[in-house]
């Protein structure tokens, strides 16, 4: 079997999207999945699958957005226990 980096890339991605979903930690399970998607976008944009790519961009933003609404309520929570 010979595989290129390329296709490393979109097994990579796909194992990391798949490890997110075993995650209880939402957060977590956020940032793998966000690790998985670029490197997805990557790969689309590579092989020229724009489809992929912009389904993953979409949900990158999607996971930046509710870590950091996940970040700023933590923080919150924490000043007003202080």
């Amino acid at each position: 079997m010979d595989m290129n980096i390329i296709e490393v890339m979109g097994y990579a991605a796909s194992i990391m999207v798949a490890i997110s979903l075993t995650m209880k930690d939402i957060a977590k399970l956020r940032v793998f999945n966000f690790i998985g998607c670029v490197l997805f976008c990557i790969y689309g944009s590579v092989i020229g699958a724009w489809p992929v790519v912009a389904t993953n961009a979409f949900i990158a933003v999607v996971n930046i957005y509710y870590l950091a609404k996940m970040k700023q309520q933590a923080k919150a929570d924490i000043e007003q226990t202080a």
